[in-house]
């Protein structure tokens, strides 16, 4: 199973300017999630980033508040109840006729989402971006977790989310193996400008 461009959206959970100084190996955790966010970009696939209580934690870092089609602040650690009204389009109303139910008696038909597959970075590993990316899997989303553009306060709360995400049924990836598989070919008329993104 490779990811798709087309099915993709890019979920950046809580890169914010207090917060970033505080997260071992900032510097790389953030210079990937750019990585990531430029090719969803070019490449037309969604971006949405969160602030988890901005009023305290500070905006989204500018390299990627300006990738973002939308930043949606939050003060619950999951993120999953701002995300989903935009990722999960409502089921539609029924559409009866004379020989169909009555309307009250109809079902609405389950909506898919029009892009599926959540591609996430974010930070803290272990809290924000663990406890959205474990409610989204519950609602029954492909969630893809981009291991190198994630961080922790300490190493070991970031290897202890990634544990409990696989176990959980995420798929553990890095940046370059998203880009590439959102790329799928050096044909791809993009490829050279994005290869020259992650090198």
């Amino acid at each position: 199973m490779l990811l798709d461009s087309e099915d993709s959206q890019l979920i950046l959970v809580d890169f914010q300017e207090r917060l970033m100084p505080a997260i071992d190996g900032a510097q790389a955790v953030l210079a990937n999630a750019v990585r990531l966010a430029r090719p969803a970009q070019a490449l037309a696939v969604p971006v949405l980033a969160t602030e988890q209580n901005p009023a305290g934690l500070g905006p989204t870092v500018a390299e990627l508040r300006s990738q973002a089609a939308q930043v949606l602040p939050k003060m619950e650690f999951s993120a999953a109840g701002v995300l989903l009204p935009r990722l999960v389009p409502p089921p539609k109303a029924p559409a009866g006729n004379a020989r169909s139910l009555p309307r009250h008696l109809q079902k609405p038909a389950p909506a898919a989402p029009a892009r599926g597959t959540l591609v996430m970075a974010g930070c803290e590993a272990h809290v924000c971006l663990l406890q959205t990316a474990l409610e989204l899997l519950d609602e029954e989303l492909e969630v893809w977790v981009v291991t190198d553009a994630c961080g922790s306060r300490t190493e070991r709360n970031r290897d202890a989310a990634f544990d409990r995400l696989a176990a959980a049924g995420a798929e553990l990836v890095t940046t370059e193996m998203v880009v590439f598989e959102w790329l799928r070919s050096s044909e791809h008329p993009r490829f050279k400008e994005l290869q020259g993104l992650i090198k």
